[in-house]
């Protein structure tokens, strides 16, 4: 461990000095190299330390984390760590996407061992095909589970699963596709993925997104046909008809309860960690709580923070104008880059095809591990699947799907863009006739 830690130095402390030797006579503006800010290009061996780190990337990330704040620092004598997280007049903080996802990623590891405990997945293998449709059926119910209910939740309930009925023997082209199946099915549901509930606060009709399904069910019947293949081989479901099956109905219970109370602040108070801890404290006075689970997640959970906190400090601002090329783009660069500013930048920007982005930045993060909050969460269950080569290698299904989901909704749905909804865009698009005073006094 020692030994990792000190490359991953020794790959950030010279980039740390560089400016102070490089770009020392500039103290009032980011510095850049080629034409890339400073910022991005830390970021950038951030990623690239996961990617080769990917047994310590909770090191890596703290540490990309740190050398941006200090560039940050010395640099911009204006920024200010608090007011990005709490928010100022002009602009909304980070905090509450922060502090929601913190709690989701505690409390779903807590519903994926109250699921794990219940008895259903034991129970599973008995009404599941027992070959490679057994696998696809499963992955099915992942993504319509996400239609609904948080990919975080989808994503953890599905590795439960996984991991009973293939007796921990789970695939990583298989992981990759549990991934794609929870980003799936909340690509065209505004309550289904935290980036379209964005588009949903922000004003955009929530049938203006459902034809995101579209390109999911394609999507779907590629990675899911593959992946339960690759499953199929590596690890069958196995059926053991002599084993007597116990349904632990309280636990059941809490965990249908953690999933209302979620949907129910999730619409409510745009806050579903709060709902998913108020059934655990509930849960816990009719099941006791495993709460042991909390520090089996903690290095993940720390290490999602750390990125996601890193990627909302990019300086991200502006995109290229909306276009069905740039959507495309967006779903590879939401892979590596957190999708939440990107939405929300989007959102600023307007005239989107608001079905066609949310398939895009919701499905694309679903081609690298971390590139989703449901792919951390899930390598927290399996961390074998935190190798980037080795997700990429066998997961290359779920980036073929993206390609031929997005043209083939594209080529049946078409490129619709969204009339701006908000007043400032519709200010940089409206022509306000101004009265001509008649000469003639007619």
């Amino acid at each position: 461990m020692k030994k990792s830690i000190a490359s991953v130095l020794l790959l950030i402390i010279p980039l740390l000095l560089l400016p102070a030797t490089t770009f020392a006579a500039t103290t009032a503006a980011m510095p850049a190299i080629y034409g890339i800010r400073l910022e991005f290009i830390l970021f950038a061996l951030t990623l690239a330390g996961v990617a080769v780190f990917h047994h310590k990337t909770m090191y890596v990330a703290l540490i990309g984390l740190a050398a941006i704040l200090i560039v940050k620092y010395v640099f911009l004598p204006d920024f200010s760590l608090l007011e990005h997280i709490t928010g100022s007049a002009e602009k909304e903080g980070e905090w509450r996407i922060l502090l929601n996802l913190l709690g989701l990623l505690f409390g779903f590891a807590i519903l994926a061992k109250y699921f794990e405990e219940s008895g259903i997945p034991d129970w599973l293998p008995k009404v599941l095909p027992n070959d490679w449709k057994g696998g696809l059926v499963l992955l099915f119910a992942i993504m319509f589970i996400s239609s609904f209910l948080d990919n975080i939740a989808a994503a953890m309930i599905g590795g439960a699963i996984a991991m009973v009925v293939f007796k921990g023997k789970v695939h990583i082209g298989f992981l990759a596709a549990i991934v794609a199946a929870s980003n799936a099915g909340g690509a065209g549901s505004v309550v289904g993925d935290t980036t379209t509930t964005l588009m949903w606060i922000d004003g955009v009709n929530p049938l203006n997104v459902t034809h995101a399904f579209i390109a999911s069910i394609v999507a779907f019947v590629i990675f899911g046909t593959v992946g339960s293949i690759q499953q199929d081989r590596y690890q069958r479901i196995q059926r053991d008809e002599s084993k007597n099956y116990k349904i632990d109905w309280g636990k059941l219970f809490i965990v249908f309860l953690i999933l209302v109370c979620a949907i129910i602040t999730n619409w409510t108070l745009d806050f579903p960690a709060a709902g998913v801890w108020i059934a655990i404290i509930i849960g816990n006075f009719i099941r006791k709580a495993p709460w042991k689970e909390l520090p089996k997640s903690l290095q993940g959970t720390i290490f999602l923070m750390a990125l996601v906190t890193c990627a909302s400090l990019m300086p991200v601002d502006e995109l290229p104008v909306a276009s069905w090329q740039s959507a495309f783009t967006l779903g590879f660069v939401s892979a590596v880059f957190d999708n939440i500013p990107l939405t929300k930048l989007c959102l600023e920007q307007g005239g989107y095809d608001w079905g066609v982005l949310a398939y895009a930045v919701g499905f694309g993060g679903s081609m690298i591990w971390f590139g989703s909050s449901a792919g951390v969460a899930l390598s927290n269950m399996y961390p074998e699947a935190k190798s980037v080569v080795k997700y990429v290698k066998h997961g290359w299904h779920v980036t073929v799907a993206y390609i031929i989901g997005f043209f083939v909704m594209l080529g049946t749905v078409g490129w619709h863009p969204h009339a701006p909804h908000k007043k400032h865009q519709q200010v940089q698009t409206e022509v306000v006739a101004e009265p001509v005073a008649n000469p003639a006094g007619n």
